[in-house]
């Protein structure tokens, strides 16, 4: 699964990883997040993310 990198500070959203802080369990991929889901790092909307190359 793709990688996306903020653009704001840099965070990177790991599939492999999720975001359990906010209940996103490991292997969601980027599309699969909720709308609303935001950088954990920095706040940023999920439309500031870029997929990492």
């Amino acid at each position: 699964m793709d990688q996306y990198r903020c653009t704001v500070c840099g965070y990177v959203y790991d599939p492999a990883v999720g975001d359990l802080a906010s209940g996103i369990a490991k292997g969601t991929s980027f599309d699969s997040l909720p709308e609303d889901w935001t950088c954990p790092a920095c706040g940023a909307p999920k439309d500031m993310f870029e997929k990492v190359l």
